[in-house]
This record gives C-alpha cells, structure tokens and sequence, in this order.
C-alpha cells in the first residue's frame, strides 16, 4: 500500500506543469500559445524570459529529483525506486493538469537520473552544454545526450533496470523531439541565444 502512495506522489510532483502555471501566475500568459507551443524550459526562456525560463528548468528537474529523494526515506528498494523515476517523467510528459500533455521529458528525466547516477550526469551535462555552446540548438544537445545516456549506463553501472530505465527514457525523449530532428535536417530549427 506504501509503494501505491508514493507511486501516486510520484505522478501528482511529476505531473506539475511548472511552465504553464508560473506563465500564467508570473505573466498572465500561457507558454503553450506561443513559440514552439511547448511547455518545457526553453520554449519557457524564449517566450517568458530568462529569470521564469531558469525557474522552470530548476523545477522540472526536482520533479524528477524530489520523489525519490522522499520515497528513499520509505523504499530500500532500489529497482522500486527506478520505477517511481519513469512514473515521475512519464507524468510531466502527460500531466492530468494540462489534458495530458506535457513537456519533452529531458529536464525531468535529468532529476531522476541526478538522484541515480550524478557524476553520469554531470559528464552528460558537459556534453550537453559543450554542444549547445557550439550549435546553439538545445534539441541537438538534447537528443545527443539521451542517445549518450544508456552507452554511459551500460559502461559505468551495473543494474540492469537502471540501465533498462535509460535505455526507455532515452528512446522516449528521442520520440519526443522528432519534429525537432526533422527541423535540424532540414535547417529550420530555432538556434538558442543566453
């Protein structure tokens, strides 16, 4: 019955749309109408700016981050937790408060896998930011290091429903930019500036 609670915890922290509603409660605007239409953190810093754009960043990964970090309190279980993280991303990518739509899943998949692997993570955040730095396309840094993220899994971990977790959300997130990947192909995609 525990696991059930915090299973439901895990989807209501995951499942905030942190875009839409600091949109609306910080500038009277909902982030979907505009831009690229989603609610992630970088459509969020184009359109509501800097300051709102790094907020939702910051929150979208502690709703991947936080419900382990609580159900760890509660779960020895560590595969218990591993799915705790997909209900967690799964939820911010269909959230029950915006019909079940939601961002792409890479900030909140960062959580989950900072609680997980951190120094995984910090080398993939390296990556990811040498690649934007150079190309200014935050997709091409996005899809580069879920392709990067179940090598790295697999090379430096040994649980297999850790690296099985991975191997999911880097497919997921793949899936989730492919209107992005399409515009890279064709040259149209919008670079990034800070």
């Amino acid at each position: 019955m525990l696991f059930i609670w915090l299973l439901i915890l895990s989807y209501v922290i995951g499942a905030i749309p942190t875009g839409v509603w600091l949109g609306k409660i910080l500038k009277n605007k909902d982030v979907r109408n505009y831009g690229s239409k989603n609610s992630g953190a970088t459509n969020c810093y184009r359109v509501l700016g800097k300051k709102i754009g790094i907020a939702v960043l910051v929150g979208d990964v502690l709703k991947g981050f936080l419900p382990l970090l609580i159900a760890s309190k509660y779960l020895p279980n560590k595969n218990l937790l591993i799915i705790l993280g997909l209900v967690s991303i799964l939820a911010h990518t269909y959230s029950v408060f915006i019909a079940f739509k939601g961002g792409k899943g890479v900030a909140t998949s960062l959580g989950v896998f900072l609680y997980f692997i951190p120094k995984i993570i910090i080398l993939l955040v390296a990556i990811f930011a040498m690649i934007v730095y150079f190309t200014k396309y935050i997709s091409l840094g996005s899809v580069t290091v879920a392709i990067l993220l179940p090598v790295f899994v697999f090379m430096m971990n040994d649980n297999f429903y850790l690296f099985l977790l991975s191997l999911i959300v880097s497919i997921f997130v793949i899936y989730r930019h492919k209107e992005n990947i399409l515009r890279l192909l064709n040259g149209t995609e919008n670079k990034f500036n800070l």
